[in-house]
């Protein structure tokens, strides 16, 4: 059974427009203009037990108003939505005991009182015996390691103490879909290293279902196989993270360190009739070349015959500059 079944999903807002100027204003009091916008329009996808997947985009894309409704926050305006067998808005109270959800901008632990305490009240929302919770919550602590942190008010953790924190309230009840929207943002690098560690594990150890949206591109090459991108509410791409390389990352950067100086119009002369793009590095006598992969050897051999080389750096083009080349480009869905 698929975790997530969605069909022709659609949402819209009414937006009230305003007019301008005062005069404008004072008509508004009266009479109100209002647009539609369609966040969210016509999607179709599935995501399988124990998948963990990016469901990726810009900002306005769509994705939070998809996770919300497939919480159950908001409702759609049509569409067909199944989520762990059950509907999230007409099985409200049951389908909320098997679903985690983190939310990087907003907060679900009690601002106020120990952290420990805010576990206790949810285990109580959620109805977790105390023999599950601590048995559960023993792993996840000790995995998460937060255990010094369960004395100390919310208030005064850090933003990647907080942001763990949460992660393992997400879990006290063991849910086995997990949505996390935003989980990593402005945490240093350290912590989100810890934080992927952790999803890893959770996946691994109980089959637990996640679906991620994020910005952060290293977070998906990290934890997701595959991803769903969305733009403009539609999706333009589902499938996994290495055919999207392969289909749109075609090409590998090679960065030439030279011994002495060299101009950019020799570096085209010198490649002249390849498909190669030169640009100047960020280091003294640093030259990097786009090339198409297949084209590697030819560039790197003219190049060598002809200057003196300190080093030479082959790379793969980055998942971030793939991804904004596709949206740059309006990539089909496929």
């Amino acid at each position: 059974m698929n975790a997530i079944e969605v069909e022709h999903l659609r949402k819209e807002f009414k937006v009230h427009k305003s007019r301008s100027g005062l005069v404008g204003a004072f008509r508004d009091l009266w009479t109100r203009r209002y647009t539609l916008v369609r966040a969210v329009d016509d999607i179709s996808f599935a995501v399988k037990q124990g998948e963990i997947v990016g469901y990726i985009g810009e900002n306005g894309a769509g994705k939070s108003t998809t996770i919300k409704m497939l919480t159950g926050i908001l409702t759609p305006t049509s569409g067909r939505i199944v989520v762990n067998g059950m509907n999230p808005h007409k099985e409200r109270e049951k389908f909320v005991r098997t679903i985690g959800v983190v939310f990087g901008q907003r907060s679900q632990l009690w601002w106020d009182i120990a952290v420990q305490e805010s576990f206790r009240l949810l285990k109580k929302v959620y109805r977790v015996s105390d023999e599950q919770y601590r048995r559960h919550m023993a792993e996840v602590i000790d995995m998460l390691e937060i255990g010094p942190l369960l004395d100390k008010p919310v208030r005064k953790l850090s933003l990647g103490q907080r942001m763990r924190c949460e992660l393992a309230a997400a879990l006290i009840h063991n849910p086995p879909l997990l949505f996390l929207d935003e989980p990593t943002i402005g945490l240093d690098v350290l912590v989100k290293l810890n934080i992927r560690q952790f999803l890893k594990q959770l996946n691994e150890r109980y089959g637990t279902t996640i679906l991620l949206t994020t910005h952060d591109m290293s977070d998906i090459e990290a934890l997701c196989e595959r991803v769903i991108m969305l733009d403009e509410g539609k999706i333009i791409y589902d499938g996994s993270l290495e055919r999207l390389k392969e289909r749109w990352g075609q090409g590998k950067r090679v960065a030439f360190t030279f011994a002495e100086a060299v101009t950019a119009a020799f570096l085209q002369q010198l490649t002249e009739g390849l498909d190669v793009v030169w640009k100047k590095g960020e280091q003294p006598n640093v030259w990097v070349s786009h090339v198409p992969s297949g084209g590697v050897p030819e560039v790197v051999s003219r190049v060598a015959a002809r200057c003196a080389l300190n080093d030479i750096h082959i790379h793969e083009v980055p998942t971030e500059e793939i991804i904004r080349n596709i949206y740059e480009e309006g990539a089909v869905h496929g």
